[in-house]
Formats: C-alpha cells, structure tokens, sequence
C-alpha cells in the first residue's frame, strides 16, 4: 500500500506536458492567402472577360495567364486553413460555440466552392487544348461558364461574406482585434452579399480584409514577445 501511495505522489508530482501552441509565425498564413488570392483574382480578371455568356477567346489567347492563377488556388487554400486556425487559436477558451460553428463552417465551405471552381476552370483549359472544337458543341462551355461564375459570385464570395460577419462579432465580443478592424469587417461583407453578382473588383476586399486582419495580429504577436523579452530582462 505504501509503495502504491508514493507511486501516486510521484505522478501527480510530475508536470503535466504543456499543450501544443501555435506559433507565432503562423500569422504569416493570412499574409499569404491574401497575396495569392489577390494575384489569381487580379490574373483571371485581366485575362478572362466578367460576361458570363461571352464567346470563350480567353481560351485561345490567356491559357497560359489563366493556368498560372489556377496554380496558386491550392496554396492559397493550405494559406487559408492556417489562418482559420490562427484566429480560432486566438479565440481559445473565449470561443462561443455559435459563432465559432458559423465562422468555421463558411470558411470552409468558401474554400471547398473554391477549389471546385477552380478545378471546372482548369478542366475547362484542358478541354480546350485537347478537343478545341468539341468543346463548343452542345453549349457544354456555355454551361461550365455560368457554373463557375455563379459558384465563385453568388456563393463562394457569400460565404466569404458569412465568414467576415462572424469573425468580426467574435472579435468585438472577444477583443482579439482592434474594434475598427472589425466593423470594417461587417461594411466590406455588406459589400460583397450585395455587388459580388455584379462587380469584380469587389471579390478583392476579401483577401485585403484578411491581409488586414493577419498584419495585425503579427504585429501584436511580435509586441507581446517584445514585452516578455522586457520582463525576463528586468528579473
């Protein structure tokens, strides 16, 4: 029984291994899912027209431009789940269970839209180099165009919208931001639920609110580490 009881003491008396903790470099995620994204976005709109119902010459003269944007799509994403991961380790115990369900949920699901949009684009590129002719019977380009576009207008970038709408009221509630930061967040969501059908240009304040957004927390990740370099230099 004695050595049973000492056993336990010995146990309880060892440190408990500390919780992995994202690092502070992480931040840099949001940095690059934002210039990624721009680039792509800012390449597809110089090198594909915005009509949906246009004649697909795109394909014949900006193939090249266009492949090169559909590459940087998947890091992008990889970019764009380290930064979700990022705010949420941000949130930590602070996280409210509704609005962290919704600010998950349409991040990913904004980033599956993507992919898929994407991927019918390449597909789309492909097809083209292989049976040019083909590709034009039977409106199956005139189907795969408006699929993408109304995948990327009307649903991708409204996810996006959902995604800045409950990351701005977790940061209100819970101060991980600054509160200017946030209630941009709510003005350009406005903006994109109401002018995505409508305006390019509009899909690029995603990823600017986000590059906004990650700036800011590397700077204050960087200020807190400062401060407790201070500290530790003080003792």
């Amino acid at each position: 029984m004695k050595k049973d009881t000492a056993a336990t003491n010995d146990s309880d008396a060892r440190p408990m291994p500390a919780g992995l903790r994202t690092p502070r470099a992480a931040a840099i995620a949001g940095i690059v899912f934002s210039g990624l994204l721009i680039c792509s976005v800012w390449l597809l709109r110089l090198s594909v027209p915005a009509d949906p119902l246009e004649a697909g010459a795109w394909l014949q003269t900006s193939a090249r431009e266009v492949a090169l944007a559909l590459n940087l799509v998947p890091f992008a994403g990889i970019a764009f789940m380290w930064f979700i991961g990022v705010l949420r380790d941000r949130l930590g115990t602070q996280e409210d269970q509704f609005f962290a369900t919704v600010f998950l949920g349409s991040g990913l699901l904004f980033l599956g839209m993507l992919f898929v949009a994407a991927a019918a684009t390449g597909g789309l590129v492909l097809a083209y180099s292989v049976q040019p002719k083909a590709l034009f019977d039977g409106g199956t380009f005139a189907f795969a165009r408006a699929f993408i576009f109304n995948l990327m207008h009307i649903y991708a970038f409204k996810m996006a919208a959902v995604f800045m709408i409950s990351a701005s009221t977790l940061a209100i509630r819970t101060h991980i931001t600054a509160r200017w930061i946030a209630l941009l967040g709510y003005i350009s969501a406005v903006s994109l639920l109401l002018g995505s059908d409508y305006f390019d240009r509009v899909l690029l304040v995603f990823p600017a609110w986000v590059l906004l957004v990650s700036t800011y927390i590397l700077v204050d990740n960087l200020r807190g580490s400062s401060h407790m370099v201070r500290k530790d230099e003080e003792r």
